[in-house]
């Protein structure tokens, strides 16, 4: 079967809001997570999307469900983890209690501060984790990338041919994910920072999957602003 995991355990702390994780402020209306729940719930083929949410939000959660009439009979809700990593495991030991596992599972991941994902990167990203066992979300770089490992000089400028800029989904076979994130060391799993990190270390093929710039994650006051510009249907120059 196909899950979505909608990964809502953050607090935003760059948004410099203190009342509340930025997942859950309006976006026109209505919370971002409430729009990116929408989005995927738009997507037939998930046979529940799973929300992934910090413990202390759970009952907040709840009451969005209630307020915003969303069709519960496929939404669960899943404590946090620490990590984003944490929270993917978490929401697949849901999985595994509510429906048990099979070979041929696979969830999708999704932050909750994208709430313009649309349908056609859902589909890609299940028929690639389909076929290919794990996949990742990508824009090509537009900007020259630059590196420095003192934060001071320029250490390197890669080819920008070969340069993406990862968003979500990411998605995966529910077997091969857990099976090779078993196989990690305990300093593997401190270097993660997404769940695809976890197939790289392994020399796992992860298919790229084309992504869209409106597909933005919500992180800054910035991107907010831009984001309520989108909502409201207005085209950005």
């Amino acid at each position: 079967m196909i899950y979505g995991a909608i990964l809502a355990g953050g607090s935003g702390t760059r948004m410099h809001v203190s009342s509340m994780p930025k997942q859950f402020l309006p976006l026109r209306g209505k919370p971002i997570i409430i729009h990116t729940l929408e989005k995927m719930l738009a997507c037939n083929k998930f046979h529940a999307v799973y929300l992934g949410v910090h413990p202390s939000w759970m009952s907040y959660m709840y009451d969005l469900l209630d307020k915003y009439n969303i069709e519960t009979d496929r939404v669960r809700l899943a404590q946090g983890g620490e990590t984003r990593n944490g929270t993917i495991f978490k929401i697949i030991d849901e999985i595994k209690r509510d429906y048990g596992e099979n070979d041929d599972d696979i969830i999708v991941t999704h932050d909750a501060v994208r709430p313009f994902v649309t349908l056609r990167i859902l589909e890609e990203n299940i028929a690639a984790a389909e076929t290919y066992g794990a996949c990742d979300t990508v824009v090509c770089a537009t900007d020259t990338i630059v590196r420095s490992e003192n934060g001071e000089e320029i250490s390197e400028i890669p080819n920008r041919e070969f340069m993406y800029q990862g968003q979500t989904p990411q998605s995966f076979k529910i077997k091969l994910l857990k099976e090779l994130y078993a196989q990690l060391t305990n300093e593997e799993k401190e270097t993660l920072t997404d769940a695809c990190k976890i197939c790289v270390i392994k020399n796992v093929p992860v298919k790229l999957i084309k992504g869209e710039t409106l597909n933005m994650k919500i992180t800054t006051v910035n991107d907010y602003e831009i984001a309520e510009v989108i909502a409201g249907g207005i085209k950005l120059d």
